[in-house]
């Protein structure tokens, strides 16, 4: 069991402590607190010392103000290594700091035990608790911050000079300003504000016995940022890595590069977008080393194995770009990258029933790429046409992403060998998968319907493939306000009675009879300025609109044995029946 110490300490007990000494880990986010958030600390604390702006309603023995908790862990070089707390921390020093500078000039006794006692907190001692002014009881390592080294000089020096621009050098400005503000408004109590600070502010340091637990406590007590994420601690590895070979700038700026192209291309459910980039890739190394089993690791604690040693040479990070870079040209819809058959079979994909096509392409771009990063075009149509296959059936045949992982993660070692993607032990009885097709619900809440919906709106090769960003929704050809004209009321909800129907159209067509349907799936219908409304991009719901008359239950039943029948032929296609 992990082990915690926990003890509310005030800021001059834990900062003065000969045993403190704070490290703001290359993992960490950099600075990013501002003036805003500088106001408002100072005026609480204002508050909280000089109530009603008199000294004197101040009780040194029992008022007490809570600054929040600050989660360390002491790492193997002895240091204090913050994960939760780094901004808080960060702009008490500054606070500190530009409070001892202003005393420094100050002769009489309060001031000189002030002065003393801030210099305990900001510096480290020699035996006889004497500070020692070229040690700091904090450093910073933050991988991304370039303006740290100001931030230390500041420590230092006590001095911000206008050439410093960075968020430590303006906010220790903003304090130098208020502490002078306050010296003239309040000169009779100068002394109190420091020395309240110090003696009556509370902070509840969280000392854990390791990184892991650290973080665990990080984002179970954490409300108001972000916590750290897997992609954070990775960041760090990396930036170690090239670092020791000199190559630390040239790494931040990829880093940058590879973090702005997530973020507009992923948007998880949880995690962050880096998040899910390290995840694609950790089923290509999975695959790499032989791994069928269909319990996933944690994705830290995977890569964390050896030392991060999946990290730590001279392929991943060029990896993790190669495979971020082709995902933009999947989300992007690259035509200069993919053929508009590739594209269809993307589009399609995209409204896979679950996420595990995704992991399965990665492993495939990631073996199977060139030395120019491309694919090559038949054998990539030929792999999306068949994951696309299994992963419908097998999620009709067997729900749920669980049960996939078992033939999925198999095949992705397979690809790694070069051997034929087969999914040969999990092949489909027509006869049973057509019985389960029959009688299965294809409820608009389900995702396998509007899976398959798309998977037949696009099997005619004549349908162009469409911008990912078009928001569709399922539409019941035959209104849901009309289901009395239904012998057999479960008609209503088979695929027969459904299609893709962009999201605008499927608002206007609302619960139309047919025949002023498709009006508006055409697009005859005029807006304001007697200008045709789009119609649907969907081939096969236009030949419906321009070739029937009324859509009734004759045709829904047929029109559903069609989409079954060719779904089973679609298997048959990609040799997935027994």
């Amino acid at each position: 069991m992990s082990k915690l110490n926990v003890d509310q300490r005030t800021i001059f007990d834990l900062f003065s402590d000969r045993k403190s000494d704070f490290l703001i880990p290359d993992y960490q986010r950099p600075y990013a607190w501002g003036d805003k958030e500088c106001q408002t600390l100072w005026d609480d604390i204002f508050s909280f010392a000089f109530p009603d702006n008199d000294y004197t309603k101040f009780d040194s023995d029992n008022d007490e103000y809570y600054l929040g908790p600050i989660v360390t862990f002491k790492n193997d070089d002895g240091k204090m290594e913050v994960i939760d707390g780094q901004q808080r921390l960060t702009t008490l020093m500054l606070l500190l700091r530009a409070f001892y500078e202003k005393f420094g000039k100050m002769q009489d006794e309060n001031s000189i035990n002030t002065r003393e006692n801030l210099a305990l907190c900001i510096w480290k001692t020699n035996e006889f608790r004497k500070p020692v002014m070229d040690k700091l009881k904090i450093d910073s390592e933050v991988a991304t911050d370039n303006d740290k080294d100001e931030f230390l000089s500041i420590l230092r020096s006590g001095v911000a000079p206008d050439n410093m621009k960075s968020g430590y050098a303006q906010n220790f400005r903003f304090f130098q300003n208020r502490i002078n503000i306050f010296l003239n408004e309040y000169p009779s109590f100068f002394s109190y504000f420091p020395t309240r600070l110090l003696n009556n502010c509370i902070i509840l340091p969280i000392e854990a016995d390791n990184q892991n637990t650290a973080l665990r406590i990080f984002s179970t007590l954490n409300d108001r940022g972000m916590p750290l994420s897997d992609a954070d601690i990775f960041k760090a590895q990396f930036y170690k890595y090239y670092a020791q070979k000199g190559l630390k700038d040239e790494f931040i700026s990829r880093w940058k590069c590879l973090e702005e192209l997530c973020e507009e291309m992923f948007h998880p459910i949880s995690g962050t977008p880096m998040d899910e980039l390290f995840t694609r890739y950790m089923y290509y190394l999975r695959a790499k080393q032989g791994i069928k089993s269909s319990t996933t690791e944690a994705l830290r604690k995977f890569f964390e194995k050896d030392k991060y040693a999946a990290l730590n040479n001279n392929n991943a990070l060029e990896e993790l770009e190669e495979l971020a870079d082709f995902w933009k040209d999947v989300f992007n819809q690259n035509i200069e990258r993919f053929s508009d058959r590739i594209l269809r079979c993307l589009f399609v994909l995209n409204y896979a029933p679950n996420g595990m096509w995704s992991y399965i392409v990665s492993v495939y771009f990631l073996k199977n790429r060139n030395t120019s990063g491309d694919l090559s075009d038949a054998e990539f149509y030929t792999f999306l046409n068949k994951i696309t296959a299994f992963i419908w059936a097998y999620s009709i045949d067997r729900p749920g992403v669980n049960a996939l992982r078992t033939p999925v993660y198999a095949e992705m070692v397979n690809i790694i060998e070069e051997k034929n993607i087969s999914f040969s032990e999990y092949k489909f009885d027509p006869i049973v998968l057509r019985s389960k097709l029959d009688n299965y619900t294809f409820a608009n809440n389900r995702a396998v319907t509007k899976s398959m919906l798309t998977w037949w709106a696009f099997r005619d090769e004549e349908q162009s493939w469409i911008d990912l960003d078009v928001n569709f929704e399922i539409e019941h050809i035959l209104s849901k306000k009309r289901q009395d004209e239904l012998q057999d009321k479960h008609n209503l909800e088979i695929l027969g009675n459904k299609t893709l129907l962009e999201k605008k159209i499927n608002i206007r067509a609302s619960d139309y009879r047919f025949a002023d349907k498709v009006k508006y799936y055409r697009g005859d219908i005029l807006d304001r300025k007697q200008n045709k409304k789009e119609g649907t991009r969907i081939k096969e719901l236009l030949n419906i609109a321009n070739t029937y008359s009324d859509f009734v239950e004759d045709d829904i039943s047929d029109r559903n044995n069609e989409i079954l029948s060719q779904f089973i032929k679609f298997l048959e296609e990609n040799d997935l029946i027994k």
